[in-house]
């Protein structure tokens, strides 16, 4: 019986496992996505307005 060293890193090359785990990465945050579009998050019930005086504005050049 005698030992041997198996060399192949199998039937995948490396740019195939690479594809693989981009596509995944992409399906989950794109699953992410779609969770958070499908909160309905509440509008504010006021209207928020702030007056700014001109003395407090500079004019950059």
């Amino acid at each position: 019986m005698q030992f041997y060293k198996k060399t192949s890193t199998g039937k995948y090359s490396l740019l195939t496992k690479l594809i693989i785990k981009a596509a995944i990465l992409f399906l989950i945050v794109f699953i992410a996505i779609m969770m958070v579009d499908k909160i309905d998050f509440p509008a504010p019930n006021k209207k928020i307005e702030k007056i700014i005086p001109n003395e407090n504005l500079k004019i950059v050049k």
